[in-house]
């Protein structure tokens, strides 16, 4: 994705000598070839990737939203005993203070 992309090297031959030319024609050196960056591997997301990431996404927000629900109502009943508490305490301290 972030390599970098180099031409391709020119490998056309070189031009033939024109006919009646007496004189060899010298080519130039082939150029030195260009080393290439190691590919990396690519993440490629097929179907079933995508069916899979989305039922992992689906199960982790189903698990972490069952686990807040679970510790809101955690909360809640602990609520609701401390004020029962405090209630059945409050009326055996006046029925003592009564008599």
């Amino acid at each position: 994705m972030f390599t970098p992309k180099y031409p391709t090297p020119d490998t056309a031959p070189p031009p033939a000598p024109a006919s009646g030319a007496n004189t060899p024609v010298a080519s130039a050196p082939a150029p030195a070839p260009v080393p290439q960056a190691p590919a990396r591997p690519t993440v490629q997301l097929t179907p079933g990737t995508v069916v899979a990431l989305v039922g992992g996404g689906t199960a982790v927000v189903l698990v972490v939203g069952a686990v807040l629900v679970s510790l809101l109502l955690a909360v809640a009943i602990t609520g609701v005993s401390v004020a029962l508490v405090a209630v059945v305490l409050r009326l055996l301290l006046k029925d003592l203070h009564n008599r």
